[in-house]
């Protein structure tokens, strides 16, 4: 507590004191405080319209004026205080503040007494401390009530406008995935920046009871284009190096891949929160072919078995964007994604598997995985052409590998189909040419 200032009148003095604060709560409490009238007037409109020769009604108590001033018992510690800050000097006020919650109990006292200096003093302290999440939670509750001098203290809880908006999500999109497009070499943002990056644009994006944080306007899409070729560029380059790689760097660079690869996986799940998927998959597509050649290279047979693992992942994500009909593509982009990854994941699942059962790497397409781009690609080849949907089950059945992904379901509507288009055909209720329906049950047969 602050030292009260012994050159003035000091509370509780009665051999000075003119008029008497009685104090009173419902619990029965009962205290009365030797005041003087000067000092009363001074600090606190409430007082001054008491003790006015226009208050109707006077009260005297101990020959003296008497004010009585209800109080729950637990704002009693406040009304304590605040008439102990009458008597103070103006600069030794918030000397008294011992936290947060005593700020804010004495500022709504000092509003119902009407005390503009107190209010002044509670109001500079409460903007500029730090606080605690049930403080803050208290301030809300609480401030509302007080009138307009306290707004500056709610100023960090004001809502702001769309550019800022804007700017900081933007700022937080280079901090979740950062790339430098002159300086790929630069360190990428430490892990728990990225990480917090990568939680608030999730939650910027996210539609729960309240609407979006962010409006996703043309503006925003251009920037996180630009920012995601920028990325697939890097990464394109990245993965070619590999082939010039040493052995001595091979691991480092492997590394630094997996980041741009964790990237992308993030990006499959914000990215359609913003209407730009097709923007991702187009890119993923275009790099696919490049992509596989890298890896299916001589030297990484035996390795970059996480490099490889990540890219089903991602593909995986695309194969259900496409064959479910969130990006659209055309017959053929369909057709030449499907005959491109199917025989690498074909053939590196059981790659992967004898990689967990002999050497025991943590690398494995687990079930969930495997099951999600099973049923892709059957939703995807079912989805095309006749004649291409019969080349690849023609593929896939003279493997070794057709255990995974089992597309018996595609082969067995391919089979029914190919029968009824001919059986329409015979009866002359086929919508297609005869020549298309012809090669689909050749193929059958």
């Amino acid at each position: 507590m602050a030292k009260e200032n012994t050159a003035l009148k000091k509370i509780g003095d009665r051999s000075t004191s003119d008029v008497i604060v009685r104090l009173r709560t419902s619990d029965g409490r009962d205290d009365w405080f030797y005041c003087h009238s000067e000092i009363l007037v001074k600090q606190s409109k409430y007082f001054a319209e008491r003790l006015s020769d226009d208050w109707p009604i006077c009260q005297f108590l101990d020959s003296r004026n008497c004010i009585e001033v209800y109080c729950y018992e637990s704002d009693y510690d406040n009304h304590v205080n605040i008439l102990r800050l009458f008597y103070l000097d103006n600069n030794l006020v918030t000397d008294l503040w011992q936290n947060v919650k005593m700020a804010l109990g004495i500022l709504k006292v000092a509003t119902k007494l009407g005390s503009d200096q107190i209010i002044s003093k509670c109001v500079q302290y409460l903007e500029a401390v730090p606080w605690e999440e049930h403080e803050e939670e208290e301030i809300i509750r609480t401030l509302p009530n007080l009138g307009s001098e306290v707004v500056p203290i709610l100023a960090r809880l004001q809502p702001v406008d769309s550019d800022a908006v804007r700017n900081v999500f933007l700022s937080a999109i280079h901090a979740a995935i950062q790339v430098d497009s002159k300086r790929s070499d630069l360190p990428a943002s430490p892990d728990e920046l990225k990480a917090s990056a990568q939680e608030q644009v999730e939650y910027m994006l996210v539609e729960d009871d309240d609407a979006p944080l962010l409006a996703v306007d043309d503006n925003v899409k251009y920037e996180v284009k630009k920012h995601l070729s920028e990325l697939f560029a890097i990464f394109e380059k990245k993965m070619a190096s590999l082939l010039s790689d040493t052995e001595d760097v091979l691991e480092d660079h492997e590394n630094h891949i997996l980041k741009f690869l964790a990237d992308f996986l993030w990006l499959c799940h914000i990215l359609p929160k913003m209407d730009l998927l097709t923007d991702f998959v187009s890119k993923w597509t275009e790099a696919s072919d490049n992509l596989l050649y890298i890896v299916k290279d001589i030297r990484f047979r035996s390795c970059l078995w996480e490099t490889k693992l990540k890219m089903i992942e991602i593909t995986g994500k695309v194969l259900e964007a496409v064959g479910y009909g969130n990006v659209i593509f055309s017959a053929p982009r369909r057709t030449h994604l499907v005959k491109l990854w199917l025989p690498f994941i074909r053939e590196t699942k059981p790659q992967l598997d004898l990689q967990n059962f002999y050497e025991k790497m943590p690398y494995q397409m687990d079930n969930d995985l495997c099951q999600s781009i099973e049923s892709a690609l059957i939703s995807l080849v079912l989805a095309l052409p006749s004649s291409d949907q019969a080349e690849i089950l023609a593929d896939w059945l003279k493997t070794e590998q057709a255990r995974y992904p089992d597309l018996s379901e595609a082969f067995e509507v391919w089979c029914y189909r190919s029968k009824a288009a001919k059986r329409r055909l015979s009866l002359g209720l086929n919508g297609v040419s005869s020549s298309s329906t012809s090669t689909v049950s050749d193929v059958g047969h």
